[in-house]
């Protein structure tokens, strides 16, 4: 494009378009430098102003430099990414990146150009911010909003430091640091407090997290804002503290109970005149501690059922909150989780959800769909009856290792979606965990700058289309994917990838969690019973088992390649980790046939399988209990709280609550030093058991053994000893060794 048409677009913008002014050159040259440091000097930042009100971005060559071109950084930022990936052959991942550049940078011959279709891009879930992030310090943050402004994203969910604005509001009311004391949780359940769905678990929490925290929320927010982005703040949902009874009698409060065996919390009604009062405090302190760009997130009855179906309700209760957060904030938007009409169907009918959502005006809410991906709200709402939405894609309930996705469905349905929804305002991901299965995000992201418009109804626009076809039963897809993620490809992971797609990769909606292995499940001789550890799936586990066998066939090519270790180790953890299933079904079997040979040998090939599994994962920094445990630590100042950073570290994962949690392994980690250090010790105990009951032919005491192994557990979650924290041998030849020892083996056990 020439001078004189930018000279003239930048008149007309200085009139139409606000959002031309909101580039920052700082922020986006130093996002180029801390992406692509010993390149940076290649690379020239231009404004361009937006289009029809929505983010583009421009990419060109001019004299040996990459001009990168967008209406705020976060749209330069896109166009590096874009760069990186499409003509770099670059992949920027949480598992394995690959930023090898070329020796000389590839040239652009005509000017690329994408303008979004979405308005919004958002990101994050409550549950992300213990399931993966309870330990994260700037550093790791910085990376995290730098891979949201180079995927496109510009509405992240950002929750970090809020207990220490409900503590001086909470103050200014006259409640004291031990009245909050049985209110604030521990560090790696904040999540769920600011749901409304427990109080105190995992505390006393420490001063110094608050203030600490505080600090660190302050720099994600600059960041976020610099790069242009809109972050989603929290508003008052009626949480209140358990004390809040005793200073306030005559409040109008409801006592509810999450149901997880968690003691019941308080919430203030919406009609009483206090919650206005406070909502309106709530925000008037977090502006003035954390800006605001007016988005507020806030959700009444998050799993929880409210006391009445009853529409006048219903509609009051929406009133009502909406209105805590505009008399602070006329612009306030409330951005609404419709995980409450899809948790709780049942309860939520045409009626009762009209009720809550005509309430408040249209342009001041958005509702996040929050599975679109499995389970579409929006369709049987009649694009939730006019608000604008936002597609969403679920994935990895509680962290749970494993591979699971539906790749092509996220490359081509947001956008069939919007041309089907008048209304649909923006895509997003609401992850409960994040760092895994990055072959799926890579796919969803796809669409932020997709330009292909023709198959979805968008006309005849020319504009310049991405390398590829973007649909992922293709080779294509499958042979850019690779080359960018592994450095180069070749046919053998051509056929590989062609197996993941059509299995792990195109995982069954009612299967959200994947396939689990029952070596992270609490043993019992009933655990087909157990909701936690659903072993059955939803794909031919054999084919996987080809998919191996191809991918590790070029492993002397590929390794080095921090994606292919990555892999090698993931694809090889779910072979073995699906084969723990048939082992354990085979020893259950023996244990009823009282055939002793036949327990005893498959005895003892599970708890070695184990002991391998372990020594693999123990291969990749993404693997590591030590990491986990190492950072929850160094977030104290002293031992003591150390101490509590850890307990809550290893509760979340393995318990959740205490001894008797009813959500103990929703958590779950195939981790190395987990596997060994307490999945292995609770299997060797109930084969222990086990054994002795066929020696002494008596039945198998469960319910003893239950309490045994609760009390055991109990006593890991509260112990300090040391797992590594740093990778320990070659991820390929521990891949291809536990191929050489289990391939023909795990075969088998399929015929």
């Amino acid at each position: 494009m020439n001078k004189i048409k930018y000279l003239l677009l930048f008149a007309l913008s200085t009139f139409s378009c606000t959002a031309f002014a909101q580039l920052d050159k700082q922020a986006a040259t130093g996002l180029i430098h801390r992406t692509v440091p010993s390149i940076a000097g290649k690379f020239i930042v231009e404004e361009i102003p937006a289009e029809k009100g929505k983010d583009v971005f421009e990419i060109e060559s001019r004299n040996g430099k990459i001009i990168l071109r967008g209406n705020k950084a976060l749209s330069v930022a896109s166009a590096l990414g874009y760069y990186l990936k499409y003509y770099c052959r670059c992949d920027i991942s949480w598992n394995g990146g690959n930023l090898k550049l070329p020796a000389r940078l590839p040239v652009i011959n005509k000017t690329i150009h994408h303008a979004t279709l979405f308005t919004y891009r958002y990101y994050l879930n409550y549950c992300t911010f213990n399931y993966s992030m309870s330990w994260w310090n700037w550093d790791r943050w910085q990376q995290e909003i730098d891979w949201m402004a180079l995927n496109g994203i510009n509405m992240p969910l950002a929750l970090t430091g809020e207990e220490a604005i409900w503590r001086k509001v909470y103050h200014d009311m006259g409640f004291t640091d031990d009245e909050l004391a049985a209110f604030f949780s521990g560090s790696a359940y904040f999540s769920w407090l600011w749901m409304g769905n427990l109080d105190g678990w995992g505390g006393p929490l420490p001063q110094h997290w608050m203030d600490s925290h505080e600090v660190l929320q302050k720099k994600i927010l600059a960041r976020e804002r610099e790069l242009g982005m809109m972050p989603v703040l929290p508003a008052f949902s009626g949480h209140v503290p358990p004390s809040f009874k005793d200073k306030f009698p005559q409040a109008k409060l409801r006592k509810t109970n999450w149901g997880q065996g968690f003691n019941d919390v308080y919430l203030l009604d919406p009609a009483d005149p206090m919650f206005t009062e406070i909502g309106k405090r709530f925000i008037e302190e977090q502006t003035k501690e954390y800006g605001s760009d007016h988005f507020y997130s806030s959700d009444a009855f998050n799993e929880n059922t409210p006391p009445t179906n009853d529409s006048t309700f219903l509609s009051d209760v929406s009133k009502n909150i909406y209105q805590s957060m505009a008399k602070a904030d006329p612009k306030a938007v409330w951005v609404m989780q419709g995980w409450l009409f899809l948790n709780n169907s049942k309860f939520w009918q045409p009626t009762q959800i009209k009720a809550a959502l005509n309430a408040v005006p249209d342009d001041h809410m958005i509702i996040l769909d929050l599975f679109t991906d499995e389970h579409p709200v929006w369709q049987r709402t009649d694009s939730y009856y006019g608000k604008p939405w936002i597609w969403n894609m679920l994935q990895n309930f509680g962290g749970v290792v494993g591979m699971h996705g539906r790749i092509a469905h996220v490359a081509d349905q947001p956008l069939e979606d919007l041309a089907a929804s008048k209304n649909m305002a923006g895509i997003g991901l609401t992850p409960e965990a994040i760092e895994q299965n990055p072959a799926v995000y890579d796919a969803m992201m796809s669409n932020v700058w997709r330009n292909n418009y023709m198959k979805v109804g968008y006309g005849d626009e020319k504009a310049p289309a991405v390398r590829i076809s973007f649909i992922p039963d293709n080779k294509s897809w499958m042979l850019d994917y690779t080359e960018k993620r592994y450095g180069k490809s070749n046919a053998d992971i051509i056929i590989a990838w062609q197996i993941l797609l059509s299995t792990v990769y195109s995982s069954d909606p009612s299967k959200d969690k994947g396939v689990s292995s029952i070596i992270v499940g609490r043993p019992s001789l009933n655990m087909a019973d157990d909701w936690r550890v659903d072993t059955t799936g939803s794909y031919d586990q054999k084919s996987l088992i080809e998919a191996w066998r191809y991918f590790l066939k070029p492993a002397q090519q590929l390794k080095g390649s921090a994606g292919y270790d990555y892999d090698a180790v993931n694809i090889t953890r779910q072979v073995l980790a699906n084969y723990a299933n048939r082992l354990e079904r085979k020893i259950i079997l023996a244990y009823n046939q009282k055939d002793t040979i036949g327990f005893k040998a498959n005895s003892a090939a599970f708890l070695k399988l184990m002991d391998d599994m372990d020594e693999l994962l123990a291969t990749r920094k993404d693997f590591l209990l030590g990491k986990w445990l190492k950072d929850a630590r160094e977030c104290g100042i002293t031992d003591k709280e150390s101490d509590l950073y850890e307990v809550n570290a290893r509760d979340l994962i393995t318990l959740w609550g205490d001894k008797n949690s009813p959500l103990h392994e929703y958590a779950n980690k195939q981790w190395s030093g987990l596997v060994k250090g307490f999945y292995k010790p609770r299997w060797q105990m109930f084969l222990d058991g086990l054994g002795r009951s066929l020696l002494e032919n008596k039945p198998f005491d469960n319910n003893s053994f239950e309490q045994k192994v609760k009390d055991w557990e109990w006593g890991w979650v509260n112990n300090h000893e040391v797992y590594s924290s740093i990778p320990v041998g070659s991820p390929v030849g521990e891949a291809l060794r536990m191929f050489g020892k289990y391939d023909k083996v795990v075969e088998a056990a399929y015929e």
